[in-house]
């Protein structure tokens, strides 16, 4: 056992060694290392999303087996899970979608959590290499701190967005939710209702330039969060390695959920801007029990 603690702890001091000579260089690289040379179009924090995705889907897998009316533990962790973000969801996509938006919501929140927990794990942006110039470049780097991987999550959010509010709400309703009068004809005076059209058309166009940089907002929120933890904790190892970077360590995990949990929201927002308008009057466990 002996023989073993000095192992660990001869790797250990080799890991925050080789960290603190990566923080001096200037902390992590903003773009993720290419495999097999400049030209190489797989990165280091491509393998490591696949590596976090392999994991949950056989963690999944493996914890529900055969579903039973009586759940194991593994299952009912998953249906808790599930059960968790629907029950948060629901009253702001609207029970009409709640269920058909669930699986999105759901696998976002998974992947991007365990992402963001990833850069934790033992070797995972610890581990550094020279690249051959001088410089030290990270072996494994988590996921979400390439902005690549957070681009992708984004535009695939839009994209069931788009699917979402053209298959439940129809281009009528977006049309008119962007661009139409929300002032009621009958409680407004003629001569104000009708030159509102033209005040309110001037507002969609806005609305249809923020709804361009939605993607933008989400993939830059994402990474810069992601990455700056990223760069705290290197800086921490790098002045002293033993006990310093504990605290922030902490701190990373409460930040990884909370961008994971910012990151759904955000989207069961913009999805339910167009297909929730209160018109159901539903508790979001009937509402989700009724489909």
């Amino acid at each position: 056992m002996s023989r073993v603690l000095k192992l660990a702890s001869t790797a250990f001091l080799a890991l925050s060694t080789v960290t603190a000579f990566a923080a001096a260089e200037g902390g992590v690289s903003q773009s993720a290392t290419k495999l097999g040379g400049a030209s190489g179009l797989i990165t280091n924090s491509m393998i490591t999303s696949w590596i976090i995705a392999a994991v949950i889907i056989f963690l999944v897998r493996l914890a529900i087996k055969t579903p039973r009316l009586v759940p194991t533990r593994g299952q009912a962790v998953v249906e808790n899970l599930v059960q968790g973000v629907l029950d948060l969801t629901a009253p702001i996509v609207g029970s009409k979608v709640a269920k058909h938006t669930l699986p999105l919501l759901v696998a976002l929140f998974t992947y991007i959590l365990i992402q963001n927990w990833s850069g934790l794990l033992p070797g995972v942006g610890t581990i550094f290499v020279g690249d051959g110039h001088g410089h030290w470049v990270d072996l494994i780097r988590p996921g979400n701190a390439d902005l690549n991987t957070t681009a992708a999550l984004a535009i695939v959010s839009m994209a069931c967005w788009f699917y979402f509010i053209m298959r439940y709400a129809g281009p009528g309703a977006v049309m008119k939710d962007i661009f139409g009068n929300k002032a009621d004809k009958t409680e407004v005076p003629a001569f104000i209702y009708y030159p509102l059209f033209g005040v309110f058309f001037a507002v969609g166009i806005i609305e249809v330039i923020s709804i361009i940089f939605r993607p933008i907002s989400l993939s830059f929120r994402l990474f810069g969060n992601v990455f700056g933890g990223e760069n705290l904790l290197h800086a921490m190892s790098g002045i002293y390695p033993w006990a310093l970077p504990i605290p922030f360590y902490f701190l990373e995990l409460l930040i990884g959920f909370v961008q994971a949990l910012v990151f759904t929201l955000l989207v069961a927002v913009y999805i339910g801007l167009i297909c929730n308008h209160g018109d159901d009057h539903h508790e979001p466990g009937h509402a989700s029990g009724n489909h």
